[in-house]
């Protein structure tokens, strides 16, 4: 039967690819700001494929991921072709609703040398299965508004030459400008979590399902010491991302630095703050340290309609060098394909960091990322320990005791 069904997929993609005269529609499902490189490249997909419409639907990233997490459970509801972000590809992938594109006749295995390493690890499902293909990747990077450290006499240098150096950096900020170093403390256990794994590790499992969170780990325990440190020292805005006022501070100048992946600086110019262009720099995170943040895929539903199709939206958007640069010179989505990283835009500046050569960095760093291994239990943990660091942020409760109720708690739920 499985010969069968594979035959007939292949058909299926043969008459696809030969621009069969009957019209498709080709349900696409994503999340902002992946919708801005969709609607980017529908004109030159019209003119590749002339009958084939594609229809977005495009929610907040929480909405997104909750309504495919319902479709894919329920079998309804499913689109064609599913964006999904780093943080639910290792969730999405164990529950098997997803096709394998390394089978006949996708066949992506040919294609995988041509990405970012880690992110081909990251798609991967631990049983093997390699369930979407990357679209962009999120380079570590630490964002500081220059103005905000011009006016306090602060180094940028001293941002990211160690976290001691950071948080003294911050004590002056605050002193001489009133700014907040940071949005909120808990970014600072989103990038030591997150940096310098060893090998065979993801953030909170390691390659043989040993939960790694615990009082004895010591990245945990630094991401949580330093993040109180922070707090304790009134260094953040106590503002979590994604609000009105995390947006506030950004074109203000209230917070004057931030963590996140390249991407954030496309949403700063394109949404979220565009009235502070020149304003702000990157550098590397602190103590040398290497992280993906966040990335964004491409996967095919196995109760999709129009597989044969999807595949070729995903190629387009994939493979395609002018559609992967597009999406990182219209809002920063940084191309997880490794010949648009060797385009002529990346040894130029930026206009929005000041013309900062900023693109290369992030080539830098994104080539010195480790790959990690996710598991279907990393959002199930991440929340856990998020929710636990708040307990010792706003409640005083003891570190090692809060990692050791997090362990229990994860246990439990990845039973």
């Amino acid at each position: 039967m499985k010969k069968i069904a594979t035959f007939a997929l292949v058909t299926a993609l043969l008459a696809s690819t030969a621009h069969a005269q009957e019209k498709i529609t080709l349900t696409v499902a994503a999340f902002p700001s992946l919708d801005i490189a969709i609607k980017a490249i529908i004109p030159a997909w019209n003119k590749k494929y002339p009958n084939v419409t594609i229809k977005l639907q495009a929610q907040e990233y929480a909405d997104h991921h909750n309504a495919m997490t319902t479709a894919l459970a329920t079998g309804q509801g499913l689109p064609d072709v599913m964006a999904v972000e780093i943080g639910y590809v290792g969730k999405f992938a164990e529950g098997r609703g997803l096709e394998d594109l390394d089978k006949a006749p996708y066949n992506a295995g040919q294609y995988k040398k041509l990405f970012t390493p880690f992110t081909i690890a990251q798609a991967t499902s631990s049983d093997k299965r390699f369930i979407a293909m990357p679209t962009d990747i999120g380079p570590g990077t630490l964002l500081y508004r220059k103005d905000v450290l011009d006016k306090a006499g602060v180094n940028p240098a001293e941002l990211n030459k160690s976290w001691d150096s950071y948080i003294a950096a911050g004590k002056v900020i605050k002193a001489k400008t009133g700014a907040s170093l940071i949005n909120t403390a808990q970014s600072i256990y989103g990038v030591v979590s997150r940096t310098n794994l060893k090998a065979g590790e993801g953030v909170f499992f390691d390659s043989k399902n040993n939960l790694l969170v615990g009082p004895d780990n010591e990245r945990f325990v630094r991401a949580f010491t330093l993040s109180k440190q922070v707090r304790d020292a009134g260094l953040d805005a106590k503002i979590g991302e994604w609000s009105n006022e995390w947006y506030d501070a950004f074109k203000k100048g209230t917070v004057a630095s931030q963590f996140s992946g390249a991407w954030l600086t496309g949403a700063l110019q394109g949404y979220m703050a565009p009235d502070t262009k020149g304003l702000w720099r990157v550098e590397n995170l602190p103590e040398g340290g290497y992280a993906s943040w966040g990335g964004s895929f491409y996967a095919i539903p196995t109760a999709a309609k129009n597989k044969a199709m999807a595949w070729e939206f995903i190629k387009f958007m994939t493979l395609n060098q002018g559609s992967q640069v597009k999406a990182f010179v219209d809002n920063g989505a940084f191309p997880a394909l490794l010949t648009a990283q060797n385009d002529p835009i990346f040894s130029q500046g930026v206009p929005f960091l000041g013309e900062q050569k900023a693109r290369a960095l992030w080539r830098d760093a994104a080539r010195k990322t480790q790959p990690i291994d996710v598991n279907k239990y990393d959002s199930v943990a991440d929340q856990i320990v998020n929710t636990e660091l708040t307990n010792v942020l706003e409640q005083g409760k003891d570190i090692k005791k809060a990692l050791a109720d997090a362990r229990t708690q994860i246990l439990r739920r990845a039973r």
